[in-house]
C-alpha cells in the first residue's frame, strides 16, 4: 500500500544527476570521477514532490515509476527556482477536483472561498459583504506589517520584496532566499494539490496562470515557513541554497502536508462533510458516466436501444 500524501516526505531536490531505473528501484547516478559513479536510491512512493535541476537527466521507466507511484515530477530552474512543469498520475479520484470547479464557476462561491483563506492565513475576522478588491487590500496591508515586524527583528532596516528575474544577482539576499523558498513550498503544494485531483489552474485570488492555485495555498503558509526563514538569511552568502536546506529543516517540525490536505478539504466542505479516505491517492474503481438527470450512471454498458 502506497504512502497516503500527507504521510510522504516533502520535497527532493536533485541536480547534476541522471536518473535511472534499475533491477531494485529508481536511482541517482553521480559521475564523482571517470572510474566512480555513486548510486543513490530514491524512496519514490514515500516523496511527494522530486525538483528536478536543469542538470539532472531521466529515462523513461523511471518516470514511468515515479508515476505509477503517484510522485509528482517538476522540472525546475537552478537552485529550484522557478517550476516549468508537474507530471500528474492518472489513478486519482474526480471528487476534489469537482468540488474545486463548483465553487470556482460560481461567483457567490468563489469569493466565500477566498474569504475562507483569508481567515485561515490571518485568523481574523472579515466584514460583511466585502470584496474582492477589499480582501486583497486587506492582504497587502498585513504582509507590509509582517515585512516590518521581521526587518525589525533582524535588524534589517526598511525591505521591500522585489521579484526580477532578469536581474537575479542583484538582489538581496533576503529576496534571493525568499524566492528560492517560496519555490520549494511552490512546489511541495503543487505535489499536494495534484494528489488530491485538484486542478492547480483554477485559483480563486490568482488567475491567469496554470499555477494559480497553486499560489492561493501557498499563500496561507508564508508567514510561518518561507518568511521567516528568509529575513534569518540576510547576512547570508549563498543565501538560495541555505534558503532550501533551511526550509527543508523545518518542514520536519511544522508537518505541511498533512496540514495542506486539512486545508484544502476545509475550503471546499465548510460543514465539515470532507470525505477522508477519498481525499487522497486512490486507484479509480470503475469509470462512471455524467447524466444530467440522473446523475452518475454505471459505465461498460452498452446504452443502445435495439429499433424496429
Amino acid at each position: 500500500m502506497l504512502p497516503r500524501v500527507a504521510d510522504s516526505l516533502s520535497f527532493l531536490y536533485l541536480d547534476m544527476v541522471r536518473i535511472v531505473q534499475d533491477d531494485t528501484g529508481v536511482c541517482a547516478q553521480i559521475q564523482v570521477d571517470p572510474d566512480r559513479t555513486d548510486t543513490v536510491y530514491i524512496p519514490t512512493a514515500a516523496i511527494s514532490c522530486l525538483l528536478l535541476g536543469p542538470g539532472v537527466s531521466i529515462t523513461t521507466r523511471a518516470m514511468a515509476t515515479l508515476a505509477r507511484h503517484g510522485t509528482t515530477v517538476i522540472p525546475s530552474g537552478a537552485g529550484g527556482v522557478r517550476a516549468y512543469a508537474g507530471i500528474l498520475p492518472d489513478s486519482l479520484t474526480t471528487h476534489w477536483l469537482e468540488r474545486q470547479a463548483n465553487s470556482w464557476a460560481d461567483p457567490q462561491q468563489r469569493l466565500e472561498v477566498a474569504v475562507r483563506m483569508y481567515r485561515m492565513r490571518f485568523d481574523d475576522s472579515v466584514p460583511e459583504a466585502v470584496t474582492l478588491i477589499q480582501l486583497r487590500g486587506m492582504e497587502g496591508q498585513r504582509m507590509k506589517a509582517l515585512y516590518r515586524i521581521l526587518a525589525q527583528q533582524h535588524g534589517i532596516g526598511r525591505f521591500r520584496r522585489n521579484y526580477h528575474p532578469d536581474q537575479w544577482d542583484q538582489q538581496d539576499p533576503v529576496n534571493l532566499a525568499l524566492s528560492a523558498a517560496n519555490t520549494c513550498l511552490y512546489g511541495i503544494v503543487h505535489a499536494a494539490l495534484l494528489a488530491l485531483g485538484c486542478s492547480p489552474a483554477l485559483g480563486f485570488v490568482h488567475s491567469g496562470t496554470q499555477h494559480a492555485f497553486v499560489y492561493d495555498i501557498a499563500d496561507l503558509y508564508k508567514a510561518k515557513t518561507t518568511l521567516p526563514v528568509a529575513f534569518s538569511l540576510h547576512q547570508s552568502s549563498n543565501p538560495e541554497s541555505d534558503a532550501r536546506r533551511k526550509f527543508r529543516e523545518e518542514l520536519r517540525l511544522f508537518r505541511l502536508l498533512p496540514q495542506i490536505v486539512r486545508d484544502v478539504q476545509a475550503l471546499f466542505t465548510p460543514d465539515g462533510d470532507a470525505k477522508g479516505e477519498e481525499s487522497e491517492r486512490q486507484d479509480v474503481q470503475m469509470v462512471h458516466l455524467w447524466d444530467p438527470t440522473t446523475g452518475p450512471v454505471p459505465a461498460g454498458t452498452n446504452y443502445a436501444r435495439e429499433t424496429d
